[in-house]
């Protein structure tokens, strides 16, 4: 892994890797013996079977073309073995308050392991590019598509090292 890629947690990286294997030793063979099944059923022109399989079976294939591609390219980067924990960087979460004092809570984490559903902040993202390398009381003002908004850094926490 190059040490200038993105970066992702170890767990997300072990994400990716679950996902690639799967499809490789899963989904894939599985498609397979569907395509070949009905390859030898006859007229291959209207076969639905077979029409859907190689259809999905190509889109199997550039999924695992990506996730090679990004496995290689990504940094794995342990928040727990972060030196400076007073800022928030890689993996911190990160609690905040708006000016209305609604609280949020956030982690801040790779492109590929982003769900703000579950306050998981993709680490380019605008909030989270505001946020990196703040400090508690530190006011970030953040550019969203409903407009501008400030928010303060109330506290900041890392995973506790195994």
């Amino acid at each position: 892994m190059k040490p200038e890629g993105p970066p992702i947690s170890p767990a997300g990286f072990a994400a990716l890797r679950t996902r690639y294997d799967h499809l490789l030793g899963t989904e894939r063979p599985a498609i397979v013996e569907i395509v070949s099944w009905a390859a030898g059923n006859g007229d291959r022109s209207e076969n639905g079977d077979y029409l859907y399989g190689r259809k999905r079976m190509r889109e199997i294939d550039r999924e695992l073309a990506y996730i090679a591609r990004r496995m290689k390219a990504l940094r794995v980067v342990d928040p727990a073995l972060q030196q400076d924990t007073t800022k928030a960087w890689f993996g911190a979460r990160v609690t905040i308050a708006d000016e209305d004092d609604n609280h949020r809570t956030v982690t801040l984490v790779g492109d590929d392991e982003q769900d703000a559903s579950q306050g998981l902040i993709g680490w380019s993202a605008p909030m989270a590019r505001a946020l990196r390398g703040a400090a508690v009381g530190d006011l970030r003002r953040v550019r969203l598509p409903a407009g501008e908004k400030e928010w303060e850094v109330i506290a900041i926490a890392y995973p506790e090292p195994r």
